[in-house]
């Protein structure tokens, strides 16, 4: 539950650093403090990693997504969709931590059906599918 807490920080964080251009530490203590739940505080420490992560590696993250998104380019994607799928790709290729890539996969879906439209975990499933085989 704190991993799930923590990608959404990080999901909430990318969205304000796309819109506002505000710096990551910005982001993320926004973030935290906009979660009124206690878990917040306890997934700050994986939030940062994959915030910080993210978006050392946006270049490459971004060049993978792109050649798997048939149709779509990276910068038109729906905002929302485009950062759940950068986070799944940090953690599946970049990531200290091992995390098993269906069990990112089922991650990034269901934060897709919390935050995203109801296209949204479809073509994040679709596109993550395609880059595990």
């Amino acid at each position: 539950m704190i991993r799930r807490t923590a990608r959404e920080v990080v999901l909430q964080s990318l969205f304000q650093i796309d819109f506002s251009g505000c710096s990551k530490e910005q982001a993320l203590e926004a973030s935290l403090l906009a979660r009124k739940e206690p878990n917040a505080e306890k997934a700050r420490e994986y939030a940062e990693d994959v915030l910080k992560g993210v978006l050392e590696h946006l270049p490459e993250i971004d060049e993978k997504v792109g050649q798997y998104a048939i149709d779509w380019t990276v910068e038109r994607m729906p905002a929302t969709d485009r950062n759940i799928l950068r986070i799944a790709v940090f953690e599946m290729l970049f990531a200290d931590k091992n995390i098993v890539p269906n069990v990112v996969i089922n991650e990034a879906v269901e934060i897709a059906k919390k935050y995203g439209t109801d296209e949204s975990p479809r073509f994040i499933n679709g596109i993550l599918g395609k880059m595990v085989k």
